[in-house]
């Protein structure tokens, strides 16, 4: 008797505890889901309009568009270049700012000032610099490839959203890896030293090692963001030139809301969304495994 009313005073507290952060979870997260997921079935013309079922016809128009597809594409290598260089822009700025340099603290905070600024804000920040600011420097020192707007271009407008997304992100990316490497014992890094270990020894061999679990976390993280990108690419690029720089987050948004086409628009997010889990769920395991093994 004694155990039972022990057993269910601790669900009661457990359910005290968790109760509202699960209610919340179920409201704002699962239940939308389901709900979307059901609306891929109905041939949706209008927010208010009457929405007649249409079996699996939305994903056979989502699976054979064309322009949905060269999206995903270009996200692809959109996700490629900034997880490469986030990564490696993060992990060089935490070895900087650890290494004992006068004012490091000073550059932690500057470093990751930029993530707090909202993407919006960000865009029309930088579409300023790349459209106003740099074609006048280019004029002023007749610096030919800076007088034409990155934005003009599709190449160079996708290498600007690249360098807006690598600026905003590495200082982020960076807290993280600090925290990783003020975990590697000193005694370790010590007595490599003594042995005759060379730096760049030490950081393949000791400290790269140890450091797979914060890659593991900054790999996670930059891919989620780069695949769900919307409010940089809207307010920098909005698209342009020519849809050229149209990620597969905006392309869905447009499809539902500007096309007025919410059935193949919440498709296409559910295929998305499945390309994303796939993704980083591999990413996650193979990481996970790497973990273990080193």
């Amino acid at each position: 008797m004694i155990v039972e009313k022990k057993k269910s005073r601790i669900l009661a507290n457990q359910l005290f505890f968790t109760g509202p952060t699960l209610i919340a979870f179920l409201i704002t997260i699962i239940f939308p889901f389901i709900y979307g997921f059901y609306l891929t079935f109905l041939d949706m013309k209008s927010v208010t309009g009457e929405a007649t079922f249409g079996g699996i016809s939305n994903y056979i128009v989502a699976l054979t568009d064309q322009k949905y597809w060269n999206s995903m594409w270009l996200t692809m290598k959109f996700v490629a270049a900034t997880v490469i260089f986030v990564n490696i822009l993060g992990f060089a700025l935490a070895l900087l700012v650890t290494s004992g340099t006068r004012g490091q603290n000073f550059f932690r905070a500057a470093l990751f000032t930029p993530n707090l600024i909202g993407g919006l804000v960000l865009g029309y920040i930088w579409q300023f610099i790349f459209v106003r600011s740099l074609p006048s420097i280019g004029e002023q020192f007749n610096i030919e490839y800076l007088k034409l707007s990155f934005l003009g271009d599709a190449t160079q407008a996708f290498w600007a959203l690249v360098i807006v997304t690598i600026w905003q992100s590495s200082g982020y990316m960076m807290i993280i890896f600090i925290a990783g490497l003020v975990s590697v014992p000193r005694d370790l890094i010590e007595a490599s030293t003594i042995d005759g270990a060379s730096s760049w020894n030490r950081l393949l061999r000791i400290i790269m090692p140890m450091m797979v679990p914060s890659f593991v976390v900054t790999i996670f993280l930059t891919l989620k963001n780069a695949f769900m990108i919307y409010d940089l690419n809207y307010s920098l690029t909005k698209g342009d030139p020519f849809k050229s720089t149209e990620m597969v987050s905006m392309y869905v948004v447009n499809k539902a809301f500007s096309e007025i086409n919410y059935g193949v628009g919440q498709t296409q997010a559910i295929i998305l969304f499945i390309v994303v889990a796939l993704i980083t769920g591999l990413q996650v395991y193979f990481s996970k495994k790497r973990e273990v093994e080193a």
